[in-house]
């Protein structure tokens, strides 16, 4: 009879080149042995990992800084109310006589200013009327001593004033409006809270003065732009009902374009009054004095911790592959004895 201490309590893992018995478990991982193949390949760890923690330090060093400026903004109160509850008042009565009103208007200003801050064609004219097209799509660097912008010489030449980059048909030299539009919304960030209803503007660039004075100027245009598409329309309705006064002769609905008209009026004249129309700013944009990215630290440390997890992916496979080779070798041998 055996004695039970004869019977191990744990099955031994074959070692490197033994030859795996049929039925053995090849799923198991033996930790003693894993970590003795990582300490043996302990240099190609370290080796993998310094140099992907240089390289990472490198990169890092050569990314230039980049300053967010932003402002906080509060939805303005609408003027459009009166005209909204007079065409509910009187819509039915006009209808009757056979005259359509235009629309009240009862989409918010607010969610019509932040979609227009980012369309093609408020940023087409944002970039033209302020010629910033070469601090957007060739700046290089920015210099803290002077504040001036450094630019890409194989884009744009400062002396001449042109744009020198080489570029595949059908694109220009001169970068398009497109163009312009996808990179300025890349550094553009119009987000709403939804809980308070303000809104946050910010622009990202290499100089902190172009960033808050772009901020500046988008809070300025967008209000500009939605007043005066305001004022045109209300114009227009100014018009349209005068022409439907000439028109009937019901001298309640008569009254009824007055009202109308004087509301539209009252519109126009506050437009005018009011610089802030649709946006009031809280907090203002000013120059940033820390760079916003990139995280330096973050990056070498990632950069060291995927190069080590590289290494080590390195070793295992290395081993793995030697003893696959190794066993298969044996067991050619052994089929040929």
């Amino acid at each position: 009879m055996s004695d039970k201490n004869d019977t191990p309590m744990f099955r031994q893992a074959p070692q490197p080149g033994d030859l795996v018995p049929y039925g053995y478990d090849d799923d198991e991982i033996d930790l003693k042995e894993l970590f003795l193949v990582l300490w043996a390949g302990r240099w190609i760890i370290a080796g993998v990992t310094a140099l992907g923690g240089a390289i990472a330090v490198v990169v890092a060093l050569s990314l230039p800084n980049i300053y967010t400026s932003s402002a906080l903004l509060a939805p303005a109160e609408s003027s459009g109310g009166g005209m909204s509850e007079l065409m509910k008042q009187y819509g039915g009565l006009a209808s009757l006589a056979g005259v359509s009103l235009p629309g009240g208007g009862d989409s918010s200003k607010a969610a019509l200013a932040m979609e227009l801050m980012k369309s093609r064609a408020f940023l087409g004219e944002f970039i033209e009327r302020h010629d910033i097209l070469p601090e957007l799509m060739a700046a290089e660097s920015w210099d803290e001593t002077t504040g001036e912008v450094r630019f890409d010489d194989d884009l744009y030449d400062v002396e001449s004033g042109t744009w020198v980059r080489d570029v595949d048909p059908p694109k220009q030299s001169k970068p398009s409006l497109q163009e312009a539009h996808e990179a300025f919304i890349e550094i553009l960030g119009v987000s709403e809270e939804k809980d308070t209803g303000f809104v946050t503007v910010s622009v990202e660039h290499l100089s902190p003065m172009i960033a808050q004075q772009w901020v500046t100027w988008l809070v300025d245009d967008i209000n500009q732009a939605v007043r005066d598409q305001d004022v045109a329309e209300a114009n227009r309705s100014i018009d349209y009902l005068k022409e439907q006064v000439a028109t009937t002769a019901l001298a309640e609905l008569q009254s009824v374009f007055f009202e109308l008209i004087q509301s539209q009026t009252e519109t126009v004249m506050l437009a005018q009054v009011r610089p802030e129309y649709v946006f009031k700013t809280i907090d203002p944009a000013v120059v940033p004095e820390e760079k916003s990215k990139p995280k330096r630290a973050l990056i070498c440390v990632l950069g060291a911790l995927l190069s080590g997890m590289l290494g080590v992916l390195v070793v295992l496979v290395r081993h793995y592959a030697l003893t696959r080779e190794e066993v298969g070798s044996r067991q050619g041998e052994v089929g040929t004895v």
